[in-house]
């Protein structure tokens, strides 16, 4: 198929499936949150905005969680199908891990999901609101585990390796590996951020076609003071994670800075902008900054970057991707603070829900947070190219004996099931953003109940009726 070896499509296989699994983790986990904090400021204040918001965002967060239910199965099946020499050498580990994440994330959700989505009339306040926190909680536990086993496969340690497999002797080692907190801070925070954006853009949207009440303005001012707060939290964790990269994974870093040579003897410079040539050995068409490379990794103005020719060719990640792929990240990153910024000096003028220009930016960076995800994951992932294991076991001996043949049919049927049915559930996630929250929702039939109109115990009614734009909107005037 085009040219490309059975490894290739295994790895685009993957990669494709991951892409499209990790979008919806990432919107449960910052949803499930939000949704406890939404619930948590109903109890405590009795205003009906937060209640409102809570049965429109539940609805959402409902079908998002199904699709990613669904689209992580199949990942799991694919270290076995795909990748059955990784799972023999490395399963000891990455077994367990999983296995735990099923067992204390994956039941917790499970356990009181239904009684979140489905309880809102039928059980007490206080234990609907425990509900609501602890899928919450299930949603970062999930995470941890998760990015354990990801970021054992990135700094191993913990291990002996007998007769070829590797052999965990130290749990703790295994699990709180040295790149470990750094990654799952940074995604939980990137989580966070995707979905304070896609809150936000939905927000704009509505207010942009004049469609102004009390709940889409909390959404975007509650979505505007994440991005203030958190987005610079995320820099300096992103700062953190680097300076650990350097010293564990110092060849990803020279990929990512597009950076090759050290013989001149002068601290390295930034390379904002360019072309990394493997081929050639170089970055062409550079614009750099002078001893700004050495400062942000080094913090230092004399200390040297690795550089890429200081690894054998074998072992360098593909720069030409790694390098891009970080500055769309970062580039984002940056955005996203300036976007708090302005919300910020919106805020301080009450122009906030007012400023066209800065309603459409909102509804331009909706999705940034999952696009920086997807960019942060193709770095983090590629960058350890060539091994699968980092120094332990590469890439190519991982894979299943499979014939080109059978891997073009199958991932050809991955992006086709992929497509229609995802993306049939995305279509019908985004109709029910775009009918947006109603105000007072359930006031005069009454909440919750068997058979009522836009009760919360059936997350999925709001396509019953009325899904034209200017149904079912109480509009305010400014």
């Amino acid at each position: 198929m085009f040219g490309l070896e059975a490894l290739d499509l295994a790895r685009m296989q993957f990669a494709f499936t991951v892409s499209f699994h990790i979008i919806f983790p990432a919107i449960t986990i910052g949803l499930a949150s939000y949704l406890a904090v939404l619930e948590g400021l109903w109890l405590k204040t009795r205003e009906e905005v937060y209640r409102d918001l809570y049965h429109f965002w539940s609805k959402i967060f409902a079908v998002n969680f199904g699709m990613g239910v669904v689209s992580g199965l199949v990942m799991a099946y694919q270290f076995g199908t795909n990748w059955s020499a990784f799972s023999d050498f490395a399963g000891a580990v990455t077994g367990p891990l999983l296995t735990y994440e099923v067992l204390t994330a994956f039941f917790l959700e499970a356990g009181f999901l239904g009684v979140m989505l489905f309880g809102w009339n039928r059980v007490g306040p206080s234990l609907h609101f425990f509900s609501t926190v602890m899928v919450a909680i299930g949603t970062i536990i999930s995470t941890f585990w998760i990015l354990a086993s990801n970021s054992w496969m990135q700094t191993p340690q913990g291990f002996e390796i007998i007769d070829g497999r590797v052999v965990p002797v130290d749990w703790l080692a295994v699990i709180f590996n040295p790149s470990f907190p750094y990654r799952l801070l940074h995604m939980a925070t990137a989580a966070f951020l995707a979905t304070a954006f896609f809150v936000g853009a939905s927000a704009a949207w509505h207010l942009l076609r004049g469609r102004d009440n009390p709940a889409i303005r909390k959404m975007l001012s509650m979505a505007m003071w994440m991005a203030l707060i958190v987005a610079p939290v995320q820099a300096f964790i992103g700062d953190l994670h680097g300076l650990n990269t350097l010293k564990h994974q110092p060849a990803k870093i020279a990929a990512m800075e597009g950076h090759w040579d050290n013989s001149s003897g002068e601290a390295t410079p930034l390379i904002l902008f360019g072309w990394p040539d493997m081929e050639r050995e170089e970055t062409r068409f550079k614009v750099e900054v002078p001893y700004l490379g050495s400062l942000i990794l080094t913090h230092s103005l004399d200390k040297q970057v690795p550089a890429l020719k200081e690894f054998p060719k074998e072992d360098r990640p593909n720069s030409t991707v790694v390098f891009w792929s970080f500055r769309i990240m970062a580039g984002l990153g940056m955005l996203m603070i300036l976007t708090g910024i302005w919300s910020l000096w919106l805020r301080w003028r009450g122009g906030l829900f007012q400023s066209r220009p800065f309603l459409y930016l909102c509804l331009w960076m909706g999705p940034s947070g999952l696009i920086a995800i997807l960019a942060g994951w193709f770095t983090t992932e590629m960058g350890r190219q060539p091994w699968v294991v980092y120094g332990l076991m590469r890439t190519a001996d991982a894979v299943s004996n499979h014939s080109v043949t059978q891997m073009s049919l199958t991932l050809v049927s991955f992006v086709v099931v992929y497509f229609v049915l995802f993306g049939a559930g995305l279509g019908y996630m985004m109709r029910l953003v775009r009918k947006g929250p109603v105000t007072h929702e359930g006031k005069e039939q009454g909440i919750g109940g068997p058979g009522q109109h836009r009760t919360p115990a059936r997350p999925l009614s709001a396509t019953e009726e009325g899904m034209d734009d200017d149904d079912n909107v109480t509009e305010v005037r400014s």
